[in-house]
């Protein structure tokens, strides 16, 4: 199971690059995996019906009960089967639906395969944490679908609402992961059913859980989504909306329906809002002219009855609803592959202007006649077999039999009574002459090819031997009812085409007889339903987030007034409150602790200039002078780390030091050199007296927790374990394999902070396409070889043109200038001295970069250490010789730095659980080499080589950023800017 969902992932990764080679073709080819997972599936069938389920599972992070699990069970099997089956299904369709030409097929490509890969991981999941995941995941991916076509108001519109509202189920939803899981202390799925917690905590859990389910189905009050994205490319409706996300919510129910289903809440939230989506949406539908849309308040009012099913929780309703829920995917998919060949053909879907293509398609009105007639529950198709289990579910009276279930019985039968009059609706629409119309020639239409209409052909083929041949699948579904909770015997549970004249079959006929009546009176119920239409969903919405705008906006204002000093008092007042007075309470019970000042006298002097230069950054009134201060303070904290014995982290804290200054200087360059307005005293002696405070706090807390101990210091274990990872260096050691777990979360943050950093300094102004892209204002580059008058060039972006458009000059410039790019800077403001030592150090220090990094795990050093030397031999690059300088010295992208350090650094963590071992554990290894003789060293460098890239990556992005782009902007605003800080 692991393998499959892993080659899901690389086939999306490998999906762009097949349709840019094959065109609309390569879908063919991506149709092969799903198409193979779903073969696979079946073949597992017999095992996991006779059980017990093939389980796949990694050690993840033992410690808090995170464990990567893969379970298949009945659910799962019929789950996997719908997912990569109608995926193969819609991929082969898409090579079809869309032509070679179609403006970003490249990506919707790979994003429909991840897409493909996430539902096979949801529905495989048997960890609540890895669902969840996998959960949001389908969420991004679907906003990608959805959004496909970008220049499309409505597109990009609906994509955000679907994106929202899921979103905001899945947030909800995690809280209940988090409740749930804390409070069972398991967060696997079997243990959960098998042996359920109980508890106030797990109603509360169990409510938020279904928020999601309920927002990711679509149903009551999150219904507005799934109508919103019609937008969306019809294969996406397809798959998306009809056999796979939409499903998510019916599984997740479906999954812990065993377990929770005696609650209250839980038949409120999923029988009640079930039923009452599926009449609310299903009367909706009747009055819907196009066919995507009604076709989409039909699969929002079939969620409510699968919910509604599944979530009563009887062995019965158990199995009738897995039945309902393939036999759903089984019609639906092909009514919306229909609607595209259709909109292909005639190029509308508004069924008001179709007329008489049953003439002109008849292959494509067999499809929608099978796949209607089985979506209206007719006899024998697979649809009508479903819907005759469910009413029986209802009617059994060893199994249901209350009240209640009358009720929502007669909901049901309401509602299949209007699923029947908008399935006539829709076949009517597409395919019947209409008397108002003359009618569509054949002429006038195009007829779908073999292969694309294969896919829906084969699944209104299974739709129509659904019926007679489901009692092939009772034993298969039975197992999913006689899951534990779910107590019943596999053979009371069977799927019969005929089961005689009962009252399901009368429920059936009456469903029937009114839903007829409604298609045969359309045009009241039209006009009735635009009368009784009480709220527009789409209207409450906006004026739902209009509201929060205002209500945040409002908020801001009142709270956030642009002070950066504002801000911290009252962020350092708050923790003096919330810290300071209970720690004045138990200071008393403290035990005393003989203070030791300093370990030598010579770490009173640096103390004494950091306290003089904090001192003094509230008195200056020149900002450089400022900075250079504030740099003082952590180059003596550096100082007083060598002097307690720690060198590696004292070079650590010298390097973030030089680049803090060094991004200072470039960000004061933009700023006046004084401060606006002077400081009063009164304030300087407030500033003083809370860092008196802070200090004071923080020197309390550190001396009330070491005099608090009770068990020894975790780092005493350090030096063995850095032993055994076979290393000297105790801290590289924690941080690439002891405690590597928090550096990969911030490598993570600094990835995101430099995406963070380079979209508010490179973002432009919204200007028309040709004033986007006309060449900006000239930059002369000097030529020694000629007069500099006659070879300048016009430059915008010009990282890669620099590169290929100065290596002449670069070649003749040898003699004349130490750096090529200085040649773009007036001599003037050139700097010889600077350049010859730029030149001179520059590979020097990058070669020094590459042995901090080799060495960090025996010796001071490290990846992140390296990393940052290597940015600081750019930014000497970059002082000497200008931004030209910068691009010409580095000719990869700051993104790709990053993006390739984050890889090597996941692949690496991921690439333990390949030899069955726990994420990040790295092995030691010892070579004898012909030259170098032996050689001592461990995997974890390769985690540490993307610490290297990514750290190199966030310092070349801020070079570039803050130093080069404002360069670039002021040359264009024709103001002359220092190059050299």
């Amino acid at each position: 199971m692991g393998p499959l969902l892993v080659a899901h992932f690389v086939l999306a990764a490998v999906a762009p690059l097949l349709v840019f080679w094959w065109g609309r073709n390569a879908f063919l080819v991506l149709a092969a995996l799903p198409a193979g997972t779903a073969l696979w599936a079946l073949w597992q069938a017999p095992q996991v019906v006779a059980g017990p389920s093939p389980t796949w599972t990694v050690e993840w992070a033992p410690a808090y009960h995170l464990v990567l699990a893969l379970r298949m069970d009945v659910l799962s099997l019929v789950m996997t089967v719908v997912v990569t089956g109608f995926g193969a299904l819609v991929l082969v369709y898409c090579a079809r639906y869309f032509t070679s030409a179609e403006p970003g097929l490249v990506r919707f490509a790979g994003v429909m395969v991840a897409f493909a890969g996430s539902m096979l991981g949801l529905v495989l999941a048997d960890d609540l944490v890895i669902l969840f995941v996998f959960w949001e995941l389908t969420s991004v991916f679907s906003y990608l679908l959805i959004g496909h076509d970008a220049e499309r108001r409505t597109s990009r519109r609906a994509a955000t609402t679907a994106f929202t509202v899921t979103t905001l189920g899945g947030l909800t939803m995690l809280v209940g992961v988090v409740i749930i899981g804390e409070t069972a202390g398991d967060y696997r799925i079997s243990h959960l059913v098998s042996d359920p917690p109980a508890g106030a905590a797990v109603t509360v859990a169990v409510a938020l859980l279904l928020v999601g389910a309920l927002s990711k189905s679509a149903l009551l009050p999150f219904s507005l989504w799934l109508p919103a994205a019609m937008a969306a490319p019809t294969p996406v409706s397809a798959y998306l909306h009809a056999a796979a996300m939409v499903q998510a919510g019916v599984y997740l129910v479906a999954r812990l329906a065993p377990a929770f289903s005696d609650l209250l809440l839980w038949q409120l939230l999923t029988v009640g809002v079930g039923t009452a989506t599926m009449v609310l949406a299903g009367w909706k539908a009747l009055r819907q002219n196009d066919l995507k849309l009604l076709l989409a308040y039909g699969t929002v009012s079939q969620l409510g009855f699968l919910i509604a099913t599944l979530g009563r929780g009887t062995d019965a309703a158990a199995f009738a609803g897995l039945a309902l829920l393939l036999a759903h995917a089984l019609f639906k998919a092909p009514l919306f592959l229909v609607t595209g060949i259709v909109d292909h053909g005639t190029g509308t879907r508004d069924l008001r202007h179709l007329s008489g293509l049953w003439r002109a398609m008849p292959a494509t009105f067999g499809v929608a006649l099978v796949a209607t007639a089985s979506m209206a529950g007719l006899p024998p198709l697979a649809g009508f077999v479903a819907k005759e289990a469910v009413f029986e579910a209802f009617l059994h009276p060893a199994r249901a039999g209350s009240w209640p279930d009358t009720l929502v019985l007669a909901a049901m039968v309401l509602g299949s009574a209007f699923t029947v009059g908008y399935s006539a609706r829709f076949l009517w629409g597409a395919f019947a002459d209409k008397r108002d119309l003359p009618g569509l020639a054949p002429a006038t239409t195009h007829g779908p090819g073999p292969l694309f209409l294969a896919p829906a052909l084969l699944l209104a083929v299974l739709c129509l031997f659904g019926g007679p041949f489901a009692e092939w699948l009772s034993p298969a579904l039975a197992g999913y009812a006689t899951t534990p909770g779910l107590t019943a015997a596999q053979s009371e549970l069977h799927l019969d085409l005929v089961n005689g004249v009962g009252v399901a079959m009368v429920a059936s006929a009456v469903a029937l007889a009114g839903g007829l009546l409604l298609f045969r009176f359309r045009a009241r119920v039209a006009r009735l339903g635009a009368q009784c239409a009480l709220l527009d969903a789409d209207a409450v919405y906006r004026r739902v987030l209009r509201t929060v705008d205002t209500l945040a906006l409002q908020v801001t204002g009142a709270t956030q007034r642009g002070s950066l000093p504002l801000y911290l008092g009252v962020v350092l007042l708050t923790l003096l409150a919330v810290t300071g007075i209970p720690l004045a309470r138990v200071l008393s019970d403290v035990p005393a602790v003989e203070p030791r000042w300093w370990d030598s006298p010579i770490q009173v002097a640096p103390a004494l200039i950091v306290a003089l230069a904090a001192l003094g950054t509230l008195i200056v009134r020149q900002r450089l002078f400022a900075v250079v201060l504030a740099g003082v303070t952590g180059y003596g904290t550096a100082v007083l780390f060598v002097f307690q014995g720690a060198p590696d982290l004292g070079l650590t804290q010298f390097l973030v030091e030089t680049v803090s200054l060094v991004v200072f200087v470039l960000v004061l360059r933009c700023l006046p050199g004084r401060f606006s307005t002077p400081v009063l005293r009164s304030r300087r002696r407030w500033n003083l007296l809370l860092g008196v405070a802070m200090g004071a706090l923080l020197a309390t807390l550190s001396i009330v927790a070491l005099a608090g101990r009770q068990h020894p210091p975790v780092s005493d274990a350090f030096g063995a374990a850095a032993q055994q990872a076979g290393g000297s260096n105790i801290v590289s050691i924690v941080l690439v394999d002891l405690r590597a777990w928090d550096t990969m979360g911030e490598i993570s943050v600094l990835a995101v902070a430099a995406t963070g950093v380079a979209s508010l300094l490179f973002l432009l102004r919204r200007v028309p396409n040709a004033a986007r892209h006309a060449p900006g204002p000239s930059v002369p580059i000097p030529d020694p070889a000629g007069d500099p008058q006659q070879h300048q060039q016009r430059w915008r972006s010009p990282p890669l043109a620099w590169a290929r458009a100065t290596a002449g000059v670069r070649a003749r410039a040898t003699e004349q200038a130490w750096l090529p790019g200085a040649l773009a800077i007036p001599e003037e403001r050139r700097s010889v001295v600077l350049e010859v030592l730029a030149r001179m150090l520059f590979h020097t220090i990058l070669l020094l970069s590459v042995y901090l990094l080799l060495t960090g795990h025996t010796s001071v050093g490290g990846g992140f250490a390296g990393g940052i030397v290597a940015g600081l031999a750019l930014t000497v690059r970059y002082l000497a010789g200008g931004r030209f300088e910068l691009y010409a010295a580095s000719r990869l992208q700051p993104g790709s730095l990053i993006g390739w350090g984050l890889t090597i650094a996941t692949g690496s963590a991921l690439a333990a659980i390949l030899t069955g071992h726990e994420v990040l554990t790295s092995t030691v290894v010892d070579l004898t080499l012909p030259v170098l003789g032996h050689v001592h060293g461990s995997t974890s460098l390769v985690f540490d080589l993307g610490v290297y890239l990514l750290v190199l990556g966030l310092l070349l992005d801020i070079l570039r950023s803050l130093g080069a782009r404002i360069d670039e902007q002021s040359e264009h605003a024709g103001r002359p800017q220092e190059v050299r800080p």
